[in-house]
């Protein structure tokens, strides 16, 4: 019989069981391995494999009734052999495989058997790293955040793929002087498809083999800490997809999805919906963000596409989707859920931050979980409990904003000052990430009109933007030197493109705003206090001028950014918030250090202070103190 304990058995039921990992899937005991798997409507269960010849007949597994786990105790099974779950379902005459949903390692695709591993032996190192992320207020810390697509980062050879350990050695390296403070992995558990960009998972606990190994992957995740780079995984728990070997139908009934044909499809994805409700569907997806966090020391959780599992009729028509009990469009259950992994991971693991990507105006996001005592009223209030939403707002304007002729951007100021309304509703992360380089969007290069020259000044001020308003920062990989290819998964980033003093200008200018993000703390402390930025000029006195305060908590600390989205040239700029201080000038878009033509500057007339700023360009500067 399966190992549960009377406690695990409560748990599990009761969908509240965070390690089931331990329980579920293949481990290794002396002489042998131990299987377990949840089918609870199964006739019968079988392990097959190599040490078996894959034969359906041999080794049935037993059952426990109150739980639907089936387990077997098998010897003389090694590390490294593979195998399946032969299933015989009332519902379908012939047996049918299925890859083990809490394998840690399955085969590189298009092979899909999963392999028996043992995860215990690899030796950490990154104890002083983990201490260091307890302590943190991550709040009122810079949080720079470099996303990267692991295949396709950089490539070897034939257009191969770097392993983990070859990612380690030529990622750190790239990374750590460029002063970004975390990498994040689009998501790494196994899938089968390329171009789902792994966002369509078959085996969740899993880091997919293309790569290497499990422990390579911890190798990679220990390096990164040593240096101290803090490493965040995409995690995809709104939908998963239909491959036969997976999920879908497991028992030949909808086990992991909904059985409700309305609540069942995501059809933006051609995917399958998780059902929230389910004991042993929470138990899967809450121990999955705990095993990520536990075994792979993860420091942070990017929540894919919560707008998709918070409401029901998401991507629906009429008729497409039912109300829920009190007659809205809230799932009630997908709310439940993301309140009780963000109010696990904290509890857990002090210091592990979660991300959402919602891009609705759900209220409280970020808020803490609070839960009156005894509460089990599945509702469609509450705070969600994240510590960080994506920005879509401010993306969204942003990126439009940049697009635009010089006529549409004089038209349109909002576009740059509407996120500073609602600043102070959410904690934020700014992000210009994958999805906006990809299927036609044209990379950030490319975005803007006017000649390549201008083109580089747009998105050098583009950058000084991103770094120097209010929110935590994310840039896509290749981003930082200005790629001129819309990103592909299947090749490489444009690395020759460095060779050019243009280029070569873009990542100088990245890692000097990375540089002045973490050492000036008014670019960082007080994101989302309401003293800490003040507007000075908003686009409309000047045409696509723009220039605002940023204070840290000690408010003589405090920076002025000046920002001109025009085609012209700003004389004399008269900075009065400035007069009778004492002001330098610490960044300058325009350098030609960055690719620029050394232009714009500052300069006094007695007690007043004034700027200059070419095309296109943005200047920093700082005050020192009162004359």
């Amino acid at each position: 019989m399966n190992q549960l304990s009377p406690r695990h058995t409560k748990q599990w039921n009761k969908g509240s069981f965070p390690k089931a990992y331990d329980i579920l899937g293949s481990h290794l005991q002396e002489n042998g391995v131990r299987f377990s798997v949840w089918a609870p409507r199964a006739d019968s269960v079988r392990v097959v494999g190599d040490f078996n010849d894959w034969d359906g007949s041999q080794h049935l597994m037993q059952k426990d009734e109150s739980t639907g786990i089936w387990s077997v105790f098998i010897p003389g099974v090694k590390p490294r052999t593979l195998y399946k779950f032969e299933i015989k379902s009332p519902q379908r005459e012939a047996p049918f495989l299925k890859s083990d949903p809490y394998a840690r390692v399955m085969e590189v695709p298009p092979k899909t058997a999963s392999l028996v591993y043992n995860l215990e032996d690899f030796h950490w190192g990154d104890d002083e790293w983990l201490r260091h992320r307890r302590e943190r207020n991550w709040l009122q810390e810079p949080v720079s955040i470099y996303e990267i697509h692991a295949g396709s980062w950089q490539r070897k050879g034939s257009n191969e793929y770097l392993d983990y350990r070859e990612l380690a050695d030529e990622l750190i390296p790239y990374v750590k002087p460029a002063g970004f403070t975390h990498i994040e992995l689009m998501p790494i558990a196994e899938h089968p498809h390329d171009p789902s960009w792994g966002y369509q998972i078959t085996g969740y606990f899993a880091p997919t083999s293309r790569f290497g190994e499990p422990k390579d992957f911890m190798h990679f995740i220990n390096e990164c800490h040593k240096n101290g780079i803090g490493v965040i995984m995409d995690w995809v728990p709104g939908h998963f997809p239909k491959d036969k070997h997976g999920l879908q139908m497991f028992d030949w009934s909808p086990l992991y999805e909904y059985g409700d044909p309305q609540k069942r499809e995501q059809k933006d994805w051609n995917t399958l919906i998780f059902d929230y409700g389910k004991a042993g569907v929470r138990n899967f997806l809450l121990s999955n963000a705990h095993y990520w966090c536990e075994k792979f020391h993860i420091d942070g959780l990017r929540v894919d596409a919560v707008a998709s599992m918070l409401y029901l009729d998401y991507s629906k028509g009429p008729g497409e989707w039912r109300p829920n009990k009190n007659g809205g469009k809230e799932n009630l259950e997908a709310i439940e859920f993301l309140k009780d992994f963000n109010t696990l991971i904290h509890r857990e693991f002090p210091g592990v931050l979660t991300f959402a990507e919602e891009s609705t105006a759900w209220p409280g996001v970020t808020k803490p979980v609070h839960r009156s005592p005894g509460a089990g009223e599945l509702t469609a209030e509450g705070e969600l409990g994240f510590d960080f939403k994506w920005n879509m707002g401010w993306m969204n304007d942003t990126l439009s904003y940049i697009t635009q002729s010089r006529e549409e951007r004089e038209q349109n100021p909002e576009k740059i000052t509407f996120p500073m309304v609602y600043n102070q509703s959410e904690n934020f992360v700014l992000p210009l990430s994958h999805d906006e380089v990809v299927h036609l969007k044209k990379p950030l290069l490319k975005k803007s009109p006017g000649n390549e020259s201008e083109q580089f000044a747009n998105l050098r001020l583009l950058l000084t933007y991103l770094f120097t308003h209010p929110g935590k920062k994310l840039l896509f990989m290749g981003g930082e030197f200005g790629e001129t290819r819309e990103w592909d998964e299947n090749r490489a980033l444009n690395w020759q493109l460095l060779e050019q003093h243009s280029h070569r200008g873009i990542k100088r200018l990245v890692d000097d705003l990375n540089r002045l993000y973490q050492t000036e703390k008014a670019l960082y402390q007080t994101d989302r206090q309401q003293e800490g930025f003040k507007w000075v000029e908003t686009g409309e006195n000047l045409p696509s001028l723009f220039a605002f305060l940023r204070k840290a908590e000690e408010s003589s600390n405090q920076l002025l950014v000046v920002l001109n989205f025009s085609r012209h040239e700003v004389k004399n700029f008269h900075l009065a918030i400035f007069d009778n201080l004492q002001a330098d000038l610490i960044f300058n878009s325009d350098s030609k250090y960055y690719g620029g033509a050394d232009g714009g500057g500052l300069f006094g007339k007695g007690n007043e202070q004034y700027v200059c700023l070419e095309p296109f360009s943005a200047l920093t500067l700082k005050a020192k103190r009162q004359k």
